[in-house]
């Protein structure tokens, strides 16, 4: 009996409890659906209200714009048939004239207004700074002087701001006599809507804005424009205001903004308006009644949570975080298996990899570093016996002596390079002393002396009166600074008076600069990687930068490339000073 009793409380307890689900998830359901309505009915009301009224003032500019254009369009017409104008044009007396066009300007509103004679020089102007100006090659000149009507035209200053202006020829029996040139004032729009929160342009027939609420948008394109700067600092704002709104239709984002586009024709010459207008008031009004609405539905889902919590049991409450927990611990068990399978048929693969890659990279790296290391010392010891023989066959043996001396130097140092390649690929300790880094600038130039007179490079070094003590391996940083002097030489092969620089400076450190005058690096980042070159195939395998950045660490520097200022390679080898201690014990 009380077996039964238990079963009956437990089927009560578990229909309670799916009961509880199923008004949370209809709850929960209809407070996302009346969110979502609600915010798609704003949305678009307050949408439409403010396209509205966008669309209104963009109506308002163009007819502005329009209107101010037709009435000064009629001005030339006029003036070039004012008797006053053609009789001053005729008798050369222009006393009087400037006069009657500042006059003529008081009643138009026109910005300026200038009366050119036949050769294009200014007779008379509004302006009397211009009087005697030449506008020869002016294009309101030329073009008036091959057209029989008004003709306008719109030319970007030196400053930036567009200047527009119609000009006409002034005739008289037939020739020419003079031009009328009226300038437009249509910057006073610009500073009017720049007070309001749009973002405003004109474009021309080909796409070029030439009015514009941003100065540096003038002269460019709409995309070019956007590029240089999304918006005014009003605009700017407003994208700050809603750049989290997610909820815009379609139209509202231009660019990745929160700005409604806008564009209307301008009936002349092909011209179009684009405003563009923020939403920051929509964001702000729909976000307000969604956050009244969000605020009731969580004190209702508050209080119905409350109401079951105190039905709900213990042991019920136990039982589901009991399962829930099992539940996890399954998932986490079944992830960890998969992963844990994937990961050993990864590791097979990659240790078969890793076997061969390690086979195939020992064999490329210690034929390519022997290649390129013991190509220096061929090429010179190629050099001394040419010279040897040529010193032979003139008969001076004493000579030719040296040339073989230096040719042993150099089997010396061949030698040496291989022991130090695999001292290198060991990973090994390097035989350093205290030596002067003058002496090795000087050795490893010694070594690119043909090679140098050859290209008949410019060689400027700069070395202190001082000794530069140091304490590294001789070898090593010659081969260092003869891997940079010969990259400099070959970044030099095209440029018409090759130079290559050469500086030692003392401060905490010492700092040896090689620097050339070729057209520079590309690739900074990828500069000391192993086999990166920027050579022909044949000229270079790209490890004398990785193996000289390898021997400058372990002699406790650092190397360092960047492009010069004015053009050109510079690579610094930083290399620590011996301290004062290590002086006295040497």
């Amino acid at each position: 009996m009380t077996e039964t009793k238990d079963t009956r409380t437990e089927s009560v307890r578990t229909a309670l409890s799916w009961r509880v689900r199923a008004f949370l998830v209809v709850f929960i359901c209809a407070a996302v659906a009346v969110v979502w309505i609600t915010n798609q009915f704003l949305t678009e009301r307050y949408t439409v209200a403010t396209k509205n009224r966008a669309e209104v003032r963009q109506t308002l500019y163009a007819g502005n714009l329009q209107s101010e254009l037709q009435r000064n369009s009629i001005v030339p017409l006029l003036l070039s048939r004012d008797p006053v104008l053609i009789g001053a044009l005729n008798s050369a007396d222009f006393s009087q004239t400037s006069l009657r066009l500042i006059s003529v300007m008081d009643e138009i509103g026109a910005a300026s207004i200038m009366m050119l004679d036949a050769s294009g020089r200014t007779v008379a102007a509004t302006d009397r700074g211009r009087i005697g100006s030449a506008h020869r090659q002016a294009p309101y000149f030329i073009e008036a002087l091959r057209s029989n009507d008004t003709v306008f035209n719109a030319v970007q200053n030196d400053s930036g701001a567009m200047q527009f202006s119609y000009s006409r020829r002034i005739e008289a029996g037939g020739e020419l006599i003079g031009v009328i040139v009226v300038e437009v004032d249509l910057r006073k729009y610009e500073q009017s809507w720049s007070t309001i929160s749009d973002a405003v342009i004109v474009t021309d027939s080909e796409g070029r804005i030439i009015l514009s609420t941003e100065p540096r948008w003038r002269g460019l394109t709409e995309e070019e424009a956007l590029k240089l700067r999304s918006a005014p600092s009003a605009i700017e704002r407003a994208i700050r205001a809603t750049a989290d709104w997610a909820a815009l239709p379609t139209e509202a984002f231009y660019r990745g903004s929160a700005l409604m586009r806008l564009e209307n024709r301008i009936p002349f010459r092909g011209w179009r308006m684009v405003t563009f207008t923020t939403y920051g008031s929509v964001r702000e009004r729909v976000n307000g009644v969604l956050a009244l609405e969000i605020m009731f539905f969580a004190i209702l889902l508050a209080g119905a949570f409350y109401l079951s919590s105190r039905r709900a049991l213990a042991r019920s409450i136990f039982f589901q975080k009991e399962t829930a927990e099992l539940r996890q611990l399954n998932e986490a068990l079944q992830r960890e298996i998969a992963e844990r399978e994937r990961v050993e048929k990864n590791l097979e693969v990659a240790e078969q990899t890793l076997a061969q890659s390690s086979k195939l990279a020992a064999l490329g790296e210690m034929s390519a570093s022997v290649s390129h290391e013991l190509n220096q010392p061929l090429a010179a010891m190629k050099t001394y016996l040419a010279g040897a023989k040529l010193l032979l066959q003139r008969r001076r043996p004493e000579e030719a002596l040296t040339s073989f001396q230096r040719v042993d130097d150099l089997l010396e140092r061949m030698g040496a390079i291989t022991r130090q390649l695999k001292s290198f690929a060991r990973k090994g300790g390097t035989a350093v002393e205290p030596l002067d880094a003058r002496a090795c600038i000087s050795s490893a130039l010694s070594m690119m002396e043909p090679q140098l007179k050859d290209r008949k490079v410019r060689i400027t070094r700069s070395l202190p009166d001082q000794q530069v003590m140091i304490l590294a391996d001789r070898l090593r940083l010659e081969q260092v600074l003869i891997n940079l002097l010969r990259n400099a030489l070959d970044a030099t092969k095209e440029t018409a008076e090759p130079s290559i620089d050469i500086l030692l400076t003392v401060g905490q450190i010492a700092t040896i600069t090689v620097r050339d005058n070729g057209p520079g690096i590309e690739d900074l980042e990828s500069l000391f990687e192993p086999f990166y070159t920027t050579k022909a195939p044949g000229d270079g395998v790209g490890l004398g930068l990785a193996i000289s950045s390898g021997i400058v660490k372990e002699l406790g520097g650092r190397l360092y490339a960047r492009n010069g200022r004015v053009g050109g390679a510079v690579f610094e080898v930083r290399l620590p000073l011996i301290d004062a201690d290590v002086k006295a014990a040497e």
